[in-house]
This record gives structure tokens, C-alpha cells and sequence, in this order.
């Protein structure tokens, strides 16, 4: 039976969150040039890297997120046979990693509302800001006609923090 749930976390907390949830493939958000060991568990074809920094328009210096790292994403998680666990993480597990997890909800469960997806992923993590630009651009991409992006502003800005509790967020089809 496939497994429905996705993990988040921060840099800090991805070894012991891929020990302790079993999971077998990860996604990693980071600034270009972070550097990440990968934990034993996560084979080299079941790791994504996206270099992407933490903002919504362009800076210099930055990589702004693009669509080319949606389709990324959203290809890997096709590839991913859900017998085990994924976790998703960022440098903070605020931003990056739950807006990866939102638009990972929203492409596995196609038929569920993003207002319900928004608010559970709310419920399990008080601090999640996810990272509007990933968001708007899943939205596109995945023809929710705006509904992701408007799901996140409703849930409004998480709990500031300096680094959000790792949460795990379902994902399973209505």
C-alpha cells in the first residue's frame, strides 16, 4: 500500500528525520553552494537537489525559484514509488520545504482541496511560511487556477522562528 506521508524539516534535523521516519527518498532545497551529506539511507537516484534561495522576486546574487525547478520536483515525485517515506527539507524547514511539501500534496492527491491541504499543513506546523513564489508557480503548472496560491495567503504567516520542529504532512487522496 503506498505510503501517504511527507516529512519536513530543517538542515539541522534531516539525518535523525530520515532515521526516524524510514524514509527512502529526499528533497533538498538549499542556497547554491550549500553543501548537504546525504544520509546513508537516501540512495544517489532517490536525492533531488534544487538551488534555490528563499525569495518571491529576483535579488542579485540569488536564485530565484523557476520553473524549471517545479518541473524537478514534480518529476521526481512521479518517480517516487511511495513504499517508504520522503522527506523534504530547507535550510530552516520554514519556507522552501513546506512549500515543496503544499505543491507535493496538491500534485499526489489531485482531487483533494487545496484550502484542506493548506490548513493541515497549518494544523502540523505552526511556523510554516511556505514560499509564495513556489507555490504560484506549482499553481500554474499544475492548472489549480489559483486556488494553491490563494490556499496559502489564506493560512497567512507562520509563527516566527529561527528554525520550524520537523512535521510530517499527509497527503493521501480525497
Amino acid at each position: 500500500m503506498p505510503n501517504g506521508r511527507l516529512y519536513v524539516c530543517s538542515l539541522t534535523k534531516v539525518v535523525d528525520t530520515v532515521r526516524e521516519s524510514g524514509a527512502r527518498s529526499l528533497v533538498t532545497i538549499l542556497t547554491a553552494g550549500a553543501s548537504l551529506v546525504r544520509p546513508c539511507e537516501i540512495s544517489r537516484e532517490r536525492h533531488l537537489r534544487i538551488a534555490v534561495s528563499d525569495i518571491d522576486a529576483p535579488r542579485g546574487g540569488h536564485i530565484l525559484p523557476g520553473e524549471e525547478h517545479i518541473n524537478r520536483l514534480l518529476a521526481f515525485l512521479e518517480e517516487w514509488d511511495r513504499s517508504a517515506p520522503l522527506v523534504i527539507h530547507c535550510y530552516a524547514g520554514v519556507s522552501r520545504s513546506p512549500a515543496a511539501a503544499f505543491v507535493a500534496a496538491c500534485a499526489l492527491a489531485p482531487r483533494r482541496s487545496e484550502m484542506e491541504i493548506a490548513r493541515e499543513l497549518r494544523r502540523v506546523s505552526p511556523t510554516a511560511t511556505p514560499n509564495r513564489r513556489l507555490v504560484a508557480l506549482a499553481d500554474e503548472r499544475l492548472g489549480r487556477n489559483g486556488r494553491m496560491s490563494a490556499a496559502i495567503a489564506a493560512i497567512g504567516r507562520g509563527t516566527d522562528c529561527y528554525e520550524g520542529a520537523p512535521f510530517a504532512l499527509e497527503f493521501a487522496d480525497a
